[in-house]
């Protein structure tokens, strides 16, 4: 599934040349996870504007054309738009002249700069309007998520304070999104074992410094994975058909029964919450 990272190379991809283009056209294929929610010909002669992302979702605001009047920004919470969500197996591409579409293309958005098309073979993604980002549709979907991994809002002190009534394991917590948003199955494992901690160990019984090294461990791999342009494990592809490099230098992901990087222990691999956990068990203590 496409995580934070590779949500966020996505939107880098294309977001510059996309923002004030004029929609000429929507294309629906098969249906997706939820409804498009409007008549698709009410968006044609709408203008893109500024991408932006909030956890795993895209919002893509469009603003209708105002002849002879004076450009207004609207404020973000106010502006109608799409939002985006890749799902399970889902990418986006921003194209000048795309093919046809093919049997797993089932959006196109066709503007006067060219088309974004969105790609889902498991169909899980989704594309909805709302009338805007903090209301309706999309004000429903992303009022349950956590804070962003890269915002200064989120340290040791917060970790700590989430973390300290809850009962799961800490691993579980982290891939919840209600905590902290884009601490994916990968990621989550990576910055466990950056922090020394193993995935099992109960959140309420970390400590404060443990969740300030964990705090930062989330940041640093988050920020590694975005330089490295995320992770594929199967078919991510970032708007320019790229693959993500970072799965390549992973610690313990997908490493199971190979010797662990610092300390030569085999890495584990165990299940928790249907999702695969690799740890190296001496480096990582509960």
């Amino acid at each position: 599934m496409p995580e934070l990272p590779e949500v966020e190379v996505t939107r880098q991809s294309f977001a510059s040349r996309i923002a004030g283009a004029v929609v000429t056209g929507v294309r629906l294929g098969k249906p997706l996870r939820w409804p498009l929610g409007i008549d698709p010909a009410t968006l044609i002669g709408q203008r893109v504007g500024e991408v932006t992302r909030r956890g795993k979702y895209l919002w893509l605001p469009l603003h209708r054309i105002r002849v002879a009047l004076p450009a207004v920004p609207e404020a973000p919470e106010l502006e109608p738009g799409l939002l985006m969500h890749l799902g399970m197996s889902g990418s986006l591409a921003f194209v000048v002249q795309p093919g046809p579409p093919g049997a797993h293309d089932h959006f196109d958005l066709v503007t006067d700069r060219g088309t974004l098309r969105l790609t889902d073979p498991r169909r899980f993604g989704a594309v909805v309007w709302s009338e805007a980002q903090g209301s309706g549709a999309a004000g429903k979907l992303l009022s349950t998520l956590g804070v962003e991994p890269l915002d200064a809002a989120f340290d040791g002190a917060y970790l700590h304070a989430a973390l300290k009534n809850r009962r799961v394991a800490v691993k579980l917590a982290l891939l919840g999104g209600g905590i902290v948003v884009g601490a994916g199955n990968i990621y989550a494992c990576e910055a466990l074992f950056s922090a020394g901690i193993d995935p099992r160990t109960r959140s309420d019984r970390l400590s404060r410094p443990r969740c300030q090294r964990l705090a930062q461990a989330i940041r640093r791999t988050l920020e590694t994975a975005l330089a490295l342009g995320g992770s594929t494990l199967r078919d991510f592809r970032d708007a320019h058909g790229m693959a993500g490099q970072f799965q390549l230098s992973a610690d313990v992901y997908g490493r199971a029964g190979e010797p662990c990087r610092v300390c030569a222990t085999a890495v584990r691999r165990i299940v928790q919450g249907q999702r695969s956990t690799f740890f190296c068990p001496r480096c990582q203590k509960r």
